[in-house]
């Protein structure tokens, strides 16, 4: 295979990674990193260092960027610690699959749908001075707004994927025989 191919090949599952971080619970920073270090093999490591470091970041960023864009979205409209620690269990309980299994969306529809849950559930057993329709208003609220903040979260990893692939273009490009 000849390294334009490997390169034009590698940049497509680049791509499909940088797709990859704008659906909720799929680390699509995983792939762009691999492809980087694909290319390094073959190319040599001075070919991407900067690329890889970029990569790096952007990788070790995502990780962080669900949980506290969960964190931020609960505590944005004034839930209580309880309803930032059960969104924060509900999208652990979406992430690895402890949500009974749905029969349209499967996991990808659990992990928006744990966070809700849990933000709307740590809320409602907090808020127990309240009445049960304002109480059930504002955990309902509290939710809407975790999955707002996730969603918020991916679009900022999916920006995030896309300028290390533009890195990793302006630091490899043209592809050569190295």
């Amino acid at each position: 295979m000849s390294l334009t191919i490997l390169y034009w090949l590698l940049l497509i599952v680049m791509l499909a990674g940088a797709l990859c971080t704008f659906i909720p619970g799929i680390p699509g920073t995983g792939l762009i990193v691999a492809a980087i270090i694909i290319w390094g093999i073959v190319q040599g490591w001075s070919a991407v260092s900067w690329a890889l470091v970029t990569a790096t970041i952007v990788l070790l960023l995502g990780i962080g960027i669900d949980f506290l864009a969960t964190y931020l979205g609960a505590k944005r409209v004034g839930a209580s610690s309880w309803g930032q620690m059960g969104a924060i269990i509900g999208l652990l309980a979406g992430i690895f699959g402890l949500l009974p299994a749905l029969p349209i969306g499967g996991p990808l529809l659990g992990i928006l749908i744990g966070p809700l849950m849990g933000a709307f559930l740590g809320e409602f057993l907090y808020r127990r001075n309240l009445e049960l329709g304002s109480r059930a208003r504002f955990s309902l609220k509290a939710g809407i707004a975790v999955v707002v903040s996730s969603l918020i979260g991916n679009l900022i990893q999916g920006a995030l994927a896309i300028a290390t692939i533009i890195v990793f273009l302006f630091t490899s490009w043209p592809p050569s025989a190295g």
